[in-house]
């Protein structure tokens, strides 16, 4: 995560609080029709994405920073496991600072090409850090995600695409270079972007919610709260800013995502695996499941 516009430290272990937001209906969030039901994970099929993210920190300096071999081997790792599940990927590059950079895009065969639910998070770390939950925490949970669409055979609505963002940690660069790409037909293609970051944080007793402010409580915004609210887990709604949900709200694209909190190895070299909370991680990544499952079920002609 970016601290350039940061987010506040809104999760209750930091300010003792317990907020919870009232959810909408989950008919009137997404879908006319029933969708199917939603596979959910245990820590045993996120984790194991961690630990290789760490053991490639580890043989690299002790990060996988923009521009260096350790984002570079995260990339080749990320593509290495959706390409054995059956995605289309391709990687996106971009220069920054001098370096070069990728984004790893991943389609996933099938639904409505002109209504595109998209779903990333940033893969690098800052130099100083190994980044684990910030931020191979929500770049896990995202992959752990893909993995069930393919396991599943998932036969979507909506076409799936995942993303994997680089050089976040200077400014939103892959991200912001990704959407300034695009056409503007296909900016519009996009119905909605679905962003994590840090999504394992210790002591995590609420889920920081992202409110687009442009376009106000989006369906997926709905969704979440109303994913969390079904299990009786608090949420705190926070505005756009601060990682890469930002570049495409910027383009008018709405966008939605939620966060764990700010830990506090943010940017630092206790920012390894065990910075990060198991059972965090996977109740993350079961509501990221829930609610792409029910969005990728949504009539995108409605």
């Amino acid at each position: 995560m970016t601290l350039r516009r940061s987010l506040p430290r809104l999760a209750a272990g930091v300010l003792g609080i317990s907020l919870t937001v009232s959810a909408v209906p989950a008919a009137t969030a997404t879908a006319r029709t029933q969708p199917p039901t939603a596979p959910t994970v245990s820590e045993q099929q996120v984790m194991p994405h961690l630990r290789a993210l760490q053991r490639i920190a580890d043989r690299n300096g002790g990060n996988r920073a923009h521009g260096t071999q350790g984002y570079a081997d995260s990339v080749t790792y990320v593509k290495n496991v959706l390409d054995r599940a059956g995605f289309r990927t391709k990687l996106v590059p971009f220069t920054h600072d001098g370096a070069t950079g990728s984004n790893l895009i991943a389609d996933w065969p099938g639904g409505d090409p002109d209504h595109v639910l998209l779903t990333g998070a940033h893969l690098d770390s800052v130099e100083e850090s190994p980044g684990i939950n910030d931020n191979g925490s929500g770049s896990a949970a995202v992959l752990a995600t893909a993995l069930q669409v393919a396991a599943e055979r998932l036969k979507p609505e909506r076409h799936l695409r995942f993303a994997w963002w680089g050089a976040e940690e200077k400014g939103l660069i892959g991200s912001a270079d990704y959407v300034q790409k695009l056409s503007a037909a296909e900016r519009r293609r996009i119905d909605v972007y679905l962003n994590l970051d840090q999504a394992g944080s210790k002591n995590t007793r609420q889920w920081l919610v992202v409110h687009d402010d442009e376009h106000g409580e989006t369906e997926a915004q709905q969704a979440f709260e109303a994913w969390f609210a079904e299990r009786n887990i608090p949420t705190f709604d926070i505005g756009v800013g601060g990682s890469d949900h930002e570049s495409f709200g910027n383009a008018g694209i709405p966008s939605s995502g939620f966060s764990t909190g700010i830990s506090d190895c943010i940017h630092e070299a206790c920012d390894d695996l065990a910075n990060v909370d198991p059972r965090t991680e996977t109740t993350s990544t079961d509501a990221l499941i829930g609610v792409l499952w029910k969005l990728a079920a949504a009539d995108p002609r409605h």
